[in-house]
C-alpha cells in the first residue's frame, strides 16, 4: 500500500513534469511561429534581389550549422541528462537565432 506522502510526491512530480512538457510546448510554437515570420521576410528579400539577399543566404545557411553545432556541444557536453533537458536546450538556442533574425528583419 502507498502512503499518503508517497501518493502526493508522486502527484507533484507528475505535475511537474507535465508543466515543464507544456512550457516546452508553448515555447517551441512560439518559436515555429517567429520562423514562419523570418521565413517569409528572407523569402522576400532574397527573390526581389535587394541589396544583401547573396548575404542573407549565406547567412541562413551559417546560421543552421552555428545552432546545429551548439546544441551538439551541449549535448556531447555531459550536461544535458534528460529530454526535458534536451528540448528546453534546443528551443533556447534556435528561439535565440529565430527572434534576433526577426528583429534584424523585420
Amino acid at each position: 500500500m502507498i502512503s499518503t506522502t508517497a501518493k502526493s510526491a508522486k502527484s507533484t512530480a507528475d505535475s511537474a513534469a507535465t508543466a515543464d512538457w507544456s512550457k516546452i510546448m508553448i515555447d517551441s510554437t512560439l518559436m515555429c511561429m517567429d520562423a514562419w515570420a523570418v521565413m517569409g521576410l528572407r523569402t522576400m528579400k532574397i527573390m526581389t534581389g535587394s541589396r544583401g539577399a547573396g548575404r542573407e543566404a549565406q547567412r541562413m545557411v551559417g546560421e543552421k550549422f552555428a545552432a546545429g553545432f551548439e546544441y551538439a556541444s551541449a549535448l556531447s557536453g555531459g550536461t544535458i541528462r534528460t529530454p526535458e533537458a534536451a528540448a528546453k536546450k534546443a528551443v533556447a538556442i534556435a528561439g535565440g537565432k529565430v527572434r534576433a533574425d526577426r528583429r534584424r528583419l523585420g
